[in-house]
């Protein structure tokens, strides 16, 4: 095998062929030997096994167990190799944390799931837990392997009485790290009690208590299909009032905004309950914030705009708000096609109720923005309202804004 490895110069210093993963042959970062005794990097031997492959690299022999054992002295002597040519720009790899052993992980849930053990012994397991869920991605998924998604939901519920049990806070902080089923949502939102302490957990003194809760609230929107317990819990007036408050007086946390405006986007799907999130304030929240979010939130928070747009009271509760028209004018064709179709939408809606909006609208530059997006590769909906909306502002352009337009002249707007 050292035969057929050429050198490898890294910042101009020869690495040793044994610090190299025979699979990549790169500078190993967390050495793991295999069933045959042979090294590589764990990620190298991870895709490796992923692709379904079931043989050595080197030696093409089967691999009897994927079990991967860390090279502890190996990667010892690459950090020594990178420390002793740091003159050279090499830096020293850093310690990689293990991944959780099944073992492990069935003694914490044990631990976390018995009565009769002390607090101090369920709340230290349940927060190793949450540590080990959070590092990967490969340890969620291990933990989710052992039914720890119905035992965190017994340990959440097990006292909807009260919402000061830091047991539960705890487990939902680690339930909230996993995609509930339909079965699971199902259960939690056809329970009142559940939903009930799920919206007093909306106000606790924790910011990561009432984000979590939001979380799970979320979850259980979207993965449930009966439009009628759906219903039930957006019937819960706090719910709306609660996600929007983290939306409105959290948003220096990053977490917190994004999850506030998915939550708040699963609450407006359903029509008949959207009157609540204008009750709640949602309306000015949403144009308040609108401007601190990445791609992936403004698109959601478009959207919802969108959907409290049509209905009466959040036409008027977008309309009242002065940055309303001009912040939609401005989104256009600025985030994505859909964040552009979502504006577009909501600038309809408005305009369609309100006169003030139409002026608001052109003094905003709207009509420049419509031609550049009737003439752009955008969606065929987005231009379709583009043209709509075109044609019900035609009566409040300025008298030489078509005239004198080039880009009407070439545009694929028909005259009206």
């Amino acid at each position: 095998m050292p035969g057929s490895i050429e050198p490898l110069d890294l910042c101009n210093v020869q690495v040793p062929y044994y610090f190299r993963c025979p699979i990549s042959l790169e500078l190993m970062r967390d050495p793991v030997t295999v069933s045959t005794g042979q090294t590589y990097d764990r990620t190298s031997i991870e895709s490796w096994a992923a692709t379904g492959n079931t043989t050595c690299p080197v030696t093409r022999a089967p691999l009897s167990d994927f079990t991967l054992i860390p090279n502890h002295t190996l990667r010892r002597l690459i950090q020594d190799w990178c420390v002793a040519n740091r003159a050279f720009g090499i830096e020293r790899i850093p310690t990689p944390k293990q991944p959780a052993e099944p073992g492990m992980v069935r003694s914490l849930l044990n631990q976390a799931s018995t009565v009769s053990n002390p607090f101090s012994v369920r709340h230290s397991a349940l927060v190793r837990l949450k540590g080990l869920a959070r590092e990967s991605e490969k340890n969620r998924n291990l933990i989710c392997s052992h039914e720890a998604r119905e035992i965190l939901m017994r340990i959440v519920f097990s006292d909807v009485s009260s919402c000061s049990s830091e047991l539960s806070q705890e487990a939902l902080a680690v339930l909230v790290m996993f995609q509930l089923s339909e079965a699971e949502c199902t259960e939690i939102g056809s329970d009142s009690n559940r939903v009930v302490y799920l919206s007093e957990l909306l106000f606790h003194s924790s910011i990561e208590v009432r984000v979590n809760s939001a979380s799970l609230i979320e979850t259980v929107l979207a993965g449930m299909r009966s439009s009628d317990l759906r219903a039930e819990i957006c019937n819960v007036d706090e719910i709306f009032a609660g996600v929007t408050d983290i939306l409105k007086n959290l948003s220096s946390y990053p977490r917190a905004l994004r999850i506030g405006v998915r939550a708040l986007f699963a609450l407006c799907l359903l029509k008949q309950t959207r009157h609540k999130a204008v009750q709640a304030g949602a309306a000015e929240t949403l144009i308040d914030r609108l401007t601190d979010l990445d791609k992936c939130d403004a698109e959601r928070a478009l959207a919802t705009i969108e959907l409290l747009c049509r209905i009466p009271s959040g036409c008027s509760a977008f309309a009242s708000h002065a940055l309303t028209v001009p912040l939609l004018v401005k989104t256009i064709l600025r985030i994505s096609d859909r964040a552009t179709e979502y504006a577009a939408g909501a600038l309809m809606a408005l305009c369609s109720e309100s006169e003030q909006s139409q002026k608001d609208a052109v003094s905003a530059g709207v009509l420049t923005q419509l031609l550049l997006l009737v003439q752009s590769d955008c969606t065929v909906r987005a231009k379709r309202k583009a043209q709509m909306l075109l044609k019900l502002l035609r009566d409040s352009w300025p008298e030489d804004s078509i005239g004198n337009s080039d880009d009407f002249a070439c545009s694929e707007i028909v005259p009206f």
